[in-house]
């Protein structure tokens, strides 16, 4: 019984000391890369973006994103249309993209990301940015993470290798604590 008393008050203390934080959209963002023919990259962005997240001190927490895959914007109308179409994400059938974590340990995020209908593991390497008051009263903090998928894992599989298979994200956070 002692065991489970102590065992009640490390965990009550750690859930104290977790922090919730809204995503804020206007200072968060999604960016992928991807090779064009061997010779280029093609970078992009989605615009729509939505979440939360939970950082604790001893830097563990859990993330959720939800991005609209319309919102992709490569600064070229004809691709960004292209890649809404069924050839690539198919925003139609597949309007949401989602994160989904599983564990993080201050460094490394993994989680569960479905694109395209097909869901699948990943991993992140996270650098923590920042954190502290804002101007307004609230609190802020912000983190940078990174990983490499193979668009082809999802079943998007057109123009490879002309575009290539793997797919460079990175996700820029700046969450408001509630």
């Amino acid at each position: 019984m002692k065991h489970l008393v102590i065992a009640s008050l490390v965990l009550a203390a750690g859930a104290a000391n977790a922090a919730e934080y809204k995503i804020d959209p206007g200072h968060s963002f999604v960016t992928f890369e991807i090779g064009h023919l061997g010779v280029s990259k093609t970078a992009g962005r989605f615009n729509d973006i939505a979440g939360n997240f939970t950082y604790n001190d001893d830097n563990s927490g859990s993330a959720e994103l939800t991005i609209q895959a319309a919102s992709v914007d490569t600064n070229h109308e004809a691709r960004d249309k292209h890649l809404r179409s069924p050839d690539f994400l198919d925003v139609k059938q597949f309007p949401t993209i989602t994160f989904k974590s599983t564990s993080f340990d201050g460094e490394e995020l993994k989680g569960e990301i479905t694109l395209h209908g097909v869901t699948k593991t990943v991993e992140f390497d996270v650098e923590k940015v920042g954190e502290g008051k804002d101007p307004w009263g609230g609190y802020r903090a912000g983190f940078e993470a990174k990983t490499t998928i193979k668009r082809s894992d999802f079943g998007v599989t057109y123009f490879i290798p002309g575009v290539t298979d793997e797919t460079d994200l990175e996700v820029f956070i700046e969450g408001i604590r509630k």
